[in-house]
């Protein structure tokens, strides 16, 4: 370790253990996903958002999600070329692009839930009795930030 940096370790910054862990489990649910429905990171994102919120813009998917405007476009851009979006005017904004799901757009999304189910049932055996109070610890975070 440098000895002119003060006392700290990174592996037990809490900032960093939760990026760590993020990018981990982000990465190794997507490994499924692709594999099994050839989709991204940033299109399970949208379809996922759409699929709970219903026809929303782009601003708002980005303001939910916490991706770049300019991944959701790309995402979304793919998702509507494969035929599982639909893009139109937004009816109160007509600056804002509204997207929607297809009806194979939710073919797909259901297709997906009991493998997002059963990675989610995977997450929480492996933190056994931990697991609700990391639920909590994460929501009580996602509130004060």
């Amino acid at each position: 370790m440098d000895e002119s940096a003060p006392d700290f370790d990174l592996a037990e910054f809490l900032p960093y253990q939760l990026a760590v862990a993020a990018g981990r489990v982000s990465r190794a649910f997507a490994e499924r996903y692709h594999r099994d429905f050839g989709i991204t990171i940033p299109e399970w994102r949208v379809l996922a958002h759409l699929a709970q919120a219903g026809p929303v813009s782009v601003r708002e998917i980005h303001a939910r999600v916490d991706m770049d405007k300019s991944k959701v476009s790309r995402a979304a851009a793919r998702l509507e070329a494969a035929g599982y979006i639909t893009k139109r005017g937004h009816e109160a904004d007509r600056r804002l692009v509204q997207l929607g799901l297809t009806e194979t757009g939710r073919a797909l999304f259901a297709r997906i839930v009991p493998v997002a189910r059963a990675y989610q049932d995977e997450l929480e055996a492996a933190l056994g009795a931990d697991a609700a109070a990391v639920r909590r610890g994460l929501g009580k975070l996602s509130e004060a930030l």
